[in-house]
């Protein structure tokens, strides 16, 4: 089981289904929604997962809705309409985000330059292949 949540503990998390696609994401729309220098993500099958609490929403880009709890501000989930089957979840907000470390580092190119990878896993420039 996972489970996670924001910071103040209005919006909760749970699901059941195992997690897949941990990444390190080093966009610029998530550097900017999360405010850090890249954020750890990772999916889970969207019919899986269940809410306690609602995240507030924002359209962050065309088909793209970014979750959020309202009160404390932390960012909770990424969803896209090309993969309408998961959702991503930050890696931060899980109860124990260690289930869930990071296997690669997508959008590479777009890291800060100040910003070092160095763990020895994989980096891709964009999406990983496959996607």
């Amino acid at each position: 089981m996972l489970t996670g949540g924001c910071l103040c503990g209005k919006v909760r998390y749970a699901s059941e289904a195992a997690p897949f696609h941990e990444t390190i994401c080093h966009c610029e729309s998530c550097r900017r929604a999360v405010g850090a220098a890249s954020v750890a993500w990772f999916s889970v099958e969207r019919a899986a997962l269940r809410w306690t609490g609602e995240p507030a929403l924002f359209a962050s880009s065309p088909g793209v809705q970014r979750g959020f709890c309202a009160t404390c501000g932390t960012s909770l989930s990424f969803a896209s309409d090309e993969f309408a089957d998961e959702i991503d979840l930050t890696t931060a907000s899980l109860d124990d985000p260690a289930i869930a470390a990071p296997r690669d580092h997508t959008r590479a190119a777009s890291r800060l330059p100040w910003v070092a990878i160095a763990d020895g896993l994989p980096a891709y420039p964009e999406k990983r292949p496959g996607r």
